[in-house]
């Protein structure tokens, strides 16, 4: 048994409400918030710095300290997603692309896939003017700095800490 019907959609994402049964045949029934998925980019440099962003978060209600990042659009793969994005919201390219981790960001209500690719070579470029409403503030930061960020609760943003966890745990390779 299984049935879905969207209740809700909006231009980031879309809301359904589902019923199926679990491995253990179990009736489940739930309000799922549905996403594309997003892309996420770690950048660290020769000089041991990491390219996070800051930007306010209307959820959160205070701006974030943040890995770039961003949708991944219909018919898009992540990696063009983060190549993408990463060009957007910091005007940076990069020459060699690796992922890092993948995770479901919440998957109790919401159906968002996150992925998370390392960048490196990078070549300096301007941010495209059609991004410039997102009012991000791009900024180098120290590994250690970012560690002790983490550690004292300033970087509040999941993603970041999984990704710096990720590469400390199997990225430095």
């Amino acid at each position: 048994m299984s049935r879905s019907e969207e209740r809700f959609r909006c231009p980031v994402f879309w809301v359904t409400e589902d019923e199926a049964e679990d491995h253990e045949g179990h009736t489940i029934h739930r309000f799922v918030v549905r996403h594309s998925g997003s892309a996420v980019i770690w950048v660290v440099d020769d000089k041991k710095r990491v390219l996070l962003v800051r930007q306010y978060r209307l959820p959160a209600a205070e701006a974030l300290w943040e890995l770039p990042a961003g949708r991944v659009d219909e018919g898009e793969k992540p990696l063009a997603a983060a190549k993408r994005e990463l060009r957007e919201e910091t005007g940076y390219r990069a020459r060699s692309w690796k992922k890092l981790a993948a995770f479901w960001s919440s998957p109790g209500y919401v159906a968002e896939h996150m992925t998370i690719y390392a960048a490196s070579d990078l070549v300096a470029g301007e941010r495209p003017a059609h991004q410039a409403e997102e009012r991000l503030e791009a900024r180098w930061v120290k590994l250690k700095k970012l560690d002790e960020w983490i550690r004292k609760g300033r970087v509040k943003d999941a993603k970041t800490m999984i990704g710096y966890w990720a590469y400390c745990a199997w990225g430095r390779r």
